[in-house]
């Protein structure tokens, strides 16, 4: 590949990567959205699409670290453009990563109240109390079984 070619090229090559990395920045600002209403980010209907952008992104990373795909100093302009793009990028992570912490806490608390629901209904209906001694009422749960 000469030269010119190569430099024809690479702009269009960073110009997709900057494609790229707006479609993340609407993708996780939408599941942002949806974790701020409460909605579980697992039922995102973007979740194979943020896998494929994932796998896009890692075929970048092995691209630049294989000298495929450079930005030369003459492309400042796609440059600027492009730190931009990672900063906006970092700045949705990062609310992303607090608002999935929430989400997962959120869950965890509405574990913790069925569990304790369960374990509740389970010490009421048990013939013994924790201090050994049979509970004053007992509930059968063969009572209505017939052999």
């Amino acid at each position: 590949m000469n030269a010119a070619v190569r430099m024809k090229s690479q702009p269009n090559q960073i110009e997709g990567l900057i494609a790229l990395i707006d479609e993340t920045i609407l993708i996780v600002t939408e599941e942002n959205c949806a974790l701020a209403m409460g909605l579980p980010a697992s039922r995102s209907k973007l979740l194979s699409r943020k896998t494929e952008i994932a796998a896009l992104f890692e075929q970048w990373v092995a691209d630049v670290s294989s000298k495929k795909v450079s930005v030369s100093a003459e492309e400042a302009p796609l440059r600027s453009t492009f730190a931009e793009r990672i900063q906006l990028l970092q700045v949705v992570m990062d609310e992303n990563i607090v608002k999935l912490r929430a989400a997962i806490e959120a869950s965890q608390r509405r574990i913790d109240a069925v569990m304790d629901a369960i374990r509740e209904r389970i010490s009421v209906s048990a013939p013994y109390a924790h201090d050994g001694r049979r509970n004053k009422q007992v509930f059968s749960c063969s009572s209505n079984i017939r052999a």
